[in-house]
């Protein structure tokens, strides 16, 4: 093996790698390894980690999070990690346990709200009958900005039934991907009446978009709502591909919620979810 330095500004790669006459390494195809230094400004975590389990100074991951860093990545005690709490902070860590089943490591410092953003985003979506297009659109709007997430059941939904566990992993995954410290948390499937009486007296903008108009209370466009809204929390209920009925539609009217639209597509439900959760972003971009 041997070492070389390469200087690409703005950052300096210390880079080691098999002689070029050492076919033994070569047919070993063994992994060339790079070392980075550069200015604070580039340090983005390349890895991120989470744990639910902070107690006092010490950061503990769980099985997957340890095969994933120790086996996988093969880090060992005395490495510096990046672990999010799923609440909104970075900790900086350092390994002292490499058990695969079990590591730990000692909190050196934390960064708060990591990642956020300036809107608290609640979406009430009714899950789709194609499973995957709903955990399509859950990954994507976790990715653009997401604080929470409730499947709601309609009249007209033909899809009734969640794996919360299976959608909870895809959330965690999405967050630390688009390097977020908080991932939106996911609540239990709730019937699109009991939702809207949930939420009602809420200090929020609640929007809900259906495809039909009525005529005594036409429908606004989402982004011209959210342009005059000062405030920063939003909630917008999608309804199922058949559409909220009217009598669910009305029971959101009388309890505060505005009917909107999202442009003169039709939309399938993930993609008019997201085009919501989008709407929101670039709102506060």
């Amino acid at each position: 093996m041997y070492t070389r330095i390469l200087h690409w500004p703005p950052a300096t790669f210390i880079v080691t790698e098999p002689p070029e006459n050492n076919m033994n390494a070569i047919k070993r195809k063994d992994k060339i390894n790079f070392r980075i230094f550069a200015p604070d400004i580039y340090h983005l975590p390349m890895e991120l980690f989470y744990s639910a389990d902070m107690t006092g100074d010490i950061c503990h991951l769980g099985p997957e999070e340890s095969a994933h860093c120790i086996k996988v990545l093969r880090h060992r005690a005395g490495d510096i990690i990046s672990v999010i709490d799923g609440h909104g902070t970075l900790y900086t860590c350092r390994i002292t346990s490499d058990n695969p089943k079990e590591a730990e490591a000692i909190i050196t410092g934390k960064t708060e709200n990591w990642g956020g953003h300036p809107y608290i985003l609640h979406m009430a979506v009714c899950p789709t009958k194609n499973i995957d297009r709903y955990e399509w659109f859950a990954e994507k709007a976790c990715e653009i900005g997401l604080d929470e997430l409730t499947p709601i059941i309609g009249e007209h939904s033909e899809r009734r039934i969640l794996k919360a566990e299976r959608m909870q992993k895809i959330l965690t995954s999405a967050s630390k991907q688009s390097l977020k410290g908080a991932i939106p948390a996911l609540n239990e499937p709730v019937r699109v009446k009991d939702f809207i009486l949930m939420h009602g007296a809420k200090d929020t903008l609640r929007l809900i978009a259906y495809c039909f108009e009525d005529e005594n209370i036409p429908r606004r466009s989402i982004k011209e709502v959210l342009s005059s809204f000062s405030g920063t929390e939003i909630i917008v209920m999608i309804g199922p591909e058949g559409d909220f009925s009217k009598e669910e539609a009305q029971a959101a009217l009388e309890n505060g919620f505005i009917p909107v639209h999202l442009g003169a597509s039709r939309l399938r439900t993930e993609t008019a979810a997201l085009t919501a959760v989008e709407a929101a972003y670039f709102r506060y971009m």
